[in-house]
């Protein structure tokens, strides 16, 4: 089978390569899928760079994030299992954790369903606790994780600032339903957060770029108010001023949703269940931008990693969509 390897770290676009490899072989509790689909993360930029929390050994493939196909002909959405990550045409994956892919999606938006969108319900809802009528801001709401918080965020009654970089990504965040958008490069930030609000600041704020888009975050958040922390596509790793998150009565909250397929994987499921039910009525429904071949996959995660790419770019294993 092909499959895209890493070799040595470094930017993806120089260090991977379409390589012929033996299919991997499950080993206990694990299955055999063929990739139908597979969803480019920021993560696979970061493993390519040797900079994210997991390290597979080297040569390893990436891709966390797929819509593949069982041997008895099930599609579902799965995690692959590292050092065979799903840019490839097979992997294999835990049994126990398969998800059945919505049939009210095809190949390339099931595979960008499941990271994006259950980090946004665990993000906004578990964590945040988003109300009906609460003001939610979204950093890179135009990116694939942006995108989907300002779904999820509408669709929970929340009055929705997205937060862009650039007028063709404020265009995508528009027809995203955005009720606000805020160039932040035009744009202040700070004073058009509180214009929006008359003053009060955005009550949920959705981070997932860390350094100056933080800074900011802590200066228009509202009284009561929580700053969920995301991810760092930045780069930049804040560290926050306790003694003003104590002078203004905000919360700092983290979210790292890997965490519950370990503490609580029966919570994931659920959480899938939800979405599902969302994708089938019409009221979700991933941003794909770009559906390549996988000869394309490399350029496409380095244009991912250089921040400029919307939605979603996925990878299509066969050429051919669902």
């Amino acid at each position: 089978m092909q499959a895209w390897r890493v070799h040595e770290n470094g930017e993806p676009g120089e260090v991977m390569r379409l390589e012929d490899v033996d299919r991997p072989v499950p080993g206990a509790g694990q299955v055999l899928l063929r990739v139908r689909a597979a969803n480019i993360n920021f993560p696979d930029a970061l493993l390519c760079r040797g900079q994210y929390q997991i390290r597979p050994p080297l040569p390893f493939t990436p891709g966390v994030e797929i819509c593949g196909e069982t041997e008895d002909g099930r599609r579902v959405i799965a995690n692959p299992a590292l050092p065979h990550g799903g840019l490839a045409e097979y992997v294999v994956a835990d049994e126990a954790a398969l998800l059945p892919a919505p049939d009210a999606l095809d190949d390339a938006e099931a595979a960008a369903l499941h990271i994006g969108y259950q980090t946004g319900v665990f993000g906004l809802h578990r964590r945040a606790r988003l109300q009906e009528g609460e003001t939610l801001l979204v950093h890179a709401a135009a990116g694939g994780v942006g995108s989907a918080a300002v779904q999820l965020g509408k669709v929970a009654g929340a009055r929705v600032i997205g937060v862009v970089g650039g007028p063709e990504k404020a265009a995508v965040a528009r027809e995203l339903g955005c009720d606000v958008v805020i160039d932040r490069r035009a744009d202040d930030l700070v004073a058009r957060v509180k214009e929006a609000t008359g003053g009060r600041g955005a009550d949920v704020i959705y981070d997932p770029v860390g350094g100056d888009a933080y800074a900011k975050s802590a200066k228009c958040v509202a009284f009561e108010g929580r700053i969920v922390i995301v991810g760092f596509a930045s780069g930049s790793v804040p560290a926050p001023a306790l003694n003003h998150a104590l002078v203004k009565n905000y919360s700092i909250v983290g979210l790292h949703w890997g965490l519950y397929a370990q503490k609580d994987p029966a919570s994931i499921a659920r959480c899938h269940e939800q979405l599902t039910k969302l994708a089938a009525e019409g009221a979700i429904k991933p941003l794909i931008s770009e559906r390549v071949p996988l000869k394309d996959a490399a350029a496409a995660v380095q244009r991912v990693a250089d921040g400029t790419t919307t939605g979603r770019v996925v990878v299509l294993t066969d050429g051919a969509d669902r």
